[in-house]
C-alpha cells in the first residue's frame, strides 16, 4: 500500500478509469484528468471513495500546456507524486488515407498525443527526479500495437502519433534511469472501449478480433492491470521496456 499520487490523464472513461479504479485498489491517491466529461470523471471519484480511496477530478486537455500546469498544481495539493500515467490519446475519423488527412487533423492529433504527453512527462520528472530533489516515481506511457502496425487506410496519424510515443519511452527511461524514475510504456492491441467510436467505427474491435491469436478483444481492465504492475515495486527493474498486451496481435 501507498499513500502517493499517480496522475492518470484521460482518466474519467476505458482504460483510464480502469486504472484509476485499480490503482486506488492498491492504495494509490488518484488524480483523474478528464477533457470534457466531468460527469464520467466524478463517477469515478465517487467510486473511488465509497471503498475508501482518495481520488479527485481535475479538468485538463492535454493538448493545452496551461491545463497541464493546473494538473500538476492540484496533485501537488494532493500529495506526493509516485507515477503519472499518459493515458489521454484521440483518434481521427477512421478510413482516411494520408493523401486525404488535413493540415488541421495532423496537428492536433500530434498535440495531444505527442507534446501532451511529453509535457506531462516533464512536469513529472520536475517532481520525481532525484535531481530536483524529488523521490523518484514511475511514468507510464500508452502506445498502441498501431505503432508497429502502422494502420495503413485507417489512421496512419495516430500509428506515427504512438511510434513517437515508443521511442519517447526509450529515450526518457535512458534519460532519467539514474535520477530515481522509471519510464515504461504499453501498447495494447484491440481492447473494448469507446475510442473506436470516437474514429467512427464502434464495432472495429470485435470486427477485426478474427486478426487477434487469442481470438479475442481484450478489456480496460487487462490493460489496467499491467500499468498498476508496473508502477508498482514488482516491476523495479523494468525501465526504458514497452509491454504488448495485445492478445499476440
Amino acid at each position: 500500500m501507498t499513500d502517493k499520487v499517480v496522475v492518470i490523464t484521460g482518466g474519467s472513461r476505458g482504460i483510464g478509469r480502469a486504472t484509476a479504479l485499480a490503482a486506488a485498489a492498491r492504495g494509490y491517491r488518484v488524480v483523474v484528468g478528464y477533457a470534457t466529461n466531468q460527469g464520467a470523471a466524478n463517477e469515478v471519484v465517487s467510486l473511488i471513495e465509497q471503498k475508501n480511496g482518495k481520488a479527485v477530478a481535475v479538468k485538463c486537455d492535454v493538448g493545452s500546456e496551461a491545463d497541464i500546469l493546473a494538473l500538476f498544481k492540484a496533485s501537488d495539493e494532493f500529495g506526493t507524486l509516485g507515477a503519472l500515467v499518459n493515458n489521454a490519446g484521440i483518434v481521427g475519423k477512421s478510413g482516411v488515407r494520408v493523401d486525404e488527412m488535413s493540415a488541421e487533423r495532423i496537428q492536433q492529433m500530434m498535440a495531444v498525443n505527442v507534446t501532451g504527453s511529453i509535457l506531462c512527462a516533464r512536469e513529472a520528472v520536475k517532481r520525481m527526479s532525484t535531481r530536483h530533489g524529488g523521490k523518484g516515481g514511475v511514468i507510464v506511457n500508452l502506445s498502441s500495437v498501431a505503432a508497429r502496425l502502422g494502420a495503413p487506410n485507417t489512421y496512419v496519424d495516430y500509428a506515427a502519433s504512438k511510434g513517437a510515443i515508443d521511442s519517447f519511452t526509450i529515450g526518457l527511461g535512458y534519460e532519467v534511469a539514474g535520477e530515481g524514475i522509471r519510464v515504461a510504456g504499453i501498447r495494447p492491441g484491440l481492447i473494448d472501449t469507446d475510442i473506436h467510436a470516437a474514429g467512427g467505427e464502434p464495432d472495429r474491435a470485435h470486427r477485426l478480433a478474427h486478426l487477434v491469436p487469442m481470438k479475442r478483444v481484450g478489456s480496460a481492465d487487462e490493460i489496467a492491470n499491467a500499468i498498476v504492475w508496473l508502477i508498482s515495486d514488482e516491476a523495479s527493474y523494468v525501465t526504458s521496456a514497452i509491454l504488448d498486451v495485445s492478445g499476440g496481435r
